[in-house]
């Protein structure tokens, strides 16, 4: 059993932009049904209620060099794991949890510096872990805080510390001059430190004096030490290779289950498919595209619209797409050509392509479970959630091979396209179309995805046998 204490910047329920959420939000879960002792830090955001908080800890001591903030510590439970929530409204009530109005918050150095040092003060005085499990950028400074200003301190003598990457493509970088406002000198201003082509890297920082690191899916690991995929950072990432781990995302199958969806307008399993086409015709009513092409394919899109997520590629061959025997039914928001192309395109296709640029819960899970299959064409992909969450909703994927699509999707499960252009993508479309015409064949897809099983048992066994890793090892000093 190993004592951890996660660091991260988002977990459901209590606030959520993206994937990372879902992961702080189940793996704790995961890693406590195996024996370990887990609690996370993260931020109490405007979006958090003080309502049924606990409060543990007045004027937790928080000092970014000279510069005091005052924190006040409380906790939440989410089934059984701790939450500890720091409370500092002059940097975390606002309305959202990194931006506004589509810009970044100019002081999120120091909110999220204040994160991670607020985390290391409750190492101090309420939770000592032997491992510190950081995630993404936002926390990327609890390594190198204890690397750089409390490496001889006793209470951090023996912690080691893990660093997660959700997403190379966000690194939280700054200018030099934040330096002295996050606490640390010029000791940490060069090539081998945080310093990143005249900026000040947190991502780069946390890769560097963390003891291990690792990403969301093996093939992602291996991606992200190549110029194509590692954003700047393959160099130090093949340098670290030795402590570089990937281990694919689980799910939480007590929210995303056919059989037991409380958001579904009727359930449905393997055995017992009748649901399926019941929600395949609500899902077209909600969207209002025709009953009458109930037998027609129904490929749903579900995502954060941005060039990672492959939606350049929809748009060199939208109407070709629009132009075959389907629906298209989408659902995003994010970068405005995007929105404008999916707007476009159910205006110019009314019978075919159905948009709405909002976030929705309810029609993310309807979505999943009416349609036939589920697009999902990335550039580059950590992991990625919804492909798992088609699978077991006999909704079949139909994914770029990269990242966390290609571990997680086979042929007889999904369907993949290597060549990162549209008409590869618009090729296996069309293959899948005309599986999607043998009805036996196509059933036989849908129960074989439905028996795939990526709850997060096996992930969470891996990352409890890296911490037992790295808590029975004694790691070499690293001088950087």
């Amino acid at each position: 059993m190993t004592k951890v204490l996660m660091v991260a910047s988002e977990a459901t329920p209590f606030a959520k932009t993206g994937g990372l959420a879902d992961v702080i939000g189940s793996l704790p879960r995961a890693l406590r049904a195996q024996g370990d002792e887990v609690a996370v830090v993260l931020p109490r955001y405007r979006s958090i209620s003080l309502q049924g908080l606990q409060r543990v800890y007045n004027d937790l001591p928080v000092w970014l060099g000279n510069t005091g903030y005052p924190v006040t510590v409380y906790l939440a439970h989410n089934a059984d794991v701790p939450f500890y929530l720091i409370d500092c409204p002059s940097l975390y009530d606002r309305d959202g949890l990194y931006s506004s109005n589509g810009k970044d918050y100019p002081d999120n150095a120091i909110r999220f510096a204040v994160l991670s040092m607020a985390a290391l003060s409750i190492v101090r005085h309420i939770f000592r872990p032997q491992v510190l499990h950081v995630h993404d950028w936002q926390a990327s400074l609890v390594p190198v805080y204890v690397r750089r200003l409390f490496d001889l301190d006793p209470t951090f003598i023996g912690i080691r510390t893990l660093l997660t990457i959700h997403n190379l493509g966000y690194q939280g970088r700054f200018g030099r001059e934040v330096l002295p406002q996050i606490g640390l000198d010029e000791g940490v201003w060069h090539p081998n430190g945080m310093e990143f082509y005249g900026d000040l890297n947190f991502l780069k920082g946390g890769i560097v004096y963390s003891d291990a690191v690792s990403t969301v899916s093996p093939r992602y690991a291996q991606e992200i030490q190549t110029p194509e995929f590692g954003f700047g950072l393959d160099g130090l990432l093949r340098q670290r290779s030795d402590v570089l781990t990937g281990i694919v995302n689980g799910v939480d199958y007590n929210e995303w289950n056919p059989e037991t969806d409380e958001l579904l307008p009727a359930k449905y399993s393997a055995d017992d498919l009748s649901g399926k086409r019941l929600c395949k015709q609500e899902l077209l009513k909600e969207f209002g595209l025709p009953l009458d092409h109930l037998d027609r394919p129904v490929i749903g899109i579900v995502s954060r619209f941005a060039r990672q997520k492959g939606f350049d590629l929809i748009a060199q061959v939208a109407d070709d797409i629009a132009a075959e025997d389907l629906s298209l039914i989408v659902l995003g928001t994010g970068e405005p050509q995007y929105e404008q192309m999916f707007r476009d395109l159910a205006w110019k296709y009314p019978q075919k392509v159905a948009v709405r640029v909002t976030y929705s819960n309810r029609l993310a899970h309807l979505i999943e479970a009416g349609s036939d299959m589920f697009l999902m064409p990335s550039r580059y992909e950590p992991c990625g959630l919804n492909q798992i969450y088609s699978l077991r909703y006999g909704t079949i994927p139909l994914v770029r091979a990269t990242g966390g699509l290609d571990d997680t999707i086979e042929d007889g499960t999904g369907f993949k396209f290597w060549d990162y252009s549209g008409h590869a993508m618009l090729q296996m479309i069309r293959h899948a179309l005309g599986v999607y015409k043998n009805r036996q064949e196509w059933l036989r897809m849908m129960r074989l995805a439905m028996q795939k099983d990526f709850s997060w048992d096996a992930s969470a066994a891996r990352y409890s046998a890296l911490y037992t890793s790295l808590t029975g090892f004694s790691a070499a000093s690293n001088t950087a």
